[in-house]
């Protein structure tokens, strides 16, 4: 198994991983992200690669908090393709997100998963991941 850092030859794979989280993409538009997410200092795309094939992603952003010192990680997507689940793969994903985090100085991970994801549940709870109080979200109409 390798982790590596994710790029725009990884959009193809990750738009299908992402498809099967009901999250429908194009290549091209996750392509698109992918730059721009290459070109955030705040933001990292590690890949996981089995046997020369992309397996999983897990992509993370760090945020800056004004009332503590130090940041905070989100996990904003972690995806394992269906036939790879069960084997660990998320688990390394998770660890090196971790680590990333780690070595930034930051003070927490945070991820979101709703409800209806309950074996993504399972899987942070082992991990080690504590339910939070409350989310809260408004959607809003780009301009």
């Amino acid at each position: 198994m390798l982790i590596r850092e994710g790029d725009v030859n990884d959009a193809q794979v990750l738009a299908g991983l992402l498809g099967d989280l009901d999250y429908p993409n194009t290549a091209e538009a996750i392509a698109e992200r992918i730059v721009a997410m290459a070109a955030n200092p705040d933001s990292r795309l590690r890949v996981a690669e089995s046997e020369g094939r992309a397996v999983g992603f897990i992509s993370l952003h760090f945020i800056p908090q004004i009332a503590l010192a130090g940041e905070f990680c989100r996990i904003t997507y972690l995806c394992v393709s269906s036939e790879s689940r069960g084997g660990g793969i998320g688990q390394q994903l998770l660890d090196e997100a971790e680590r990333l985090a780690a070595d930034r100085g930051c003070d927490r991970m945070e991820v979101h998963s709703h409800t209806r994801r309950v074996r993504a549940h399972v899987f942070y709870d082992r991990a080690e991941y504590e339910e939070s109080p409350k989310y809260l979200m408004k959607k809003l109409t780009p301009r």
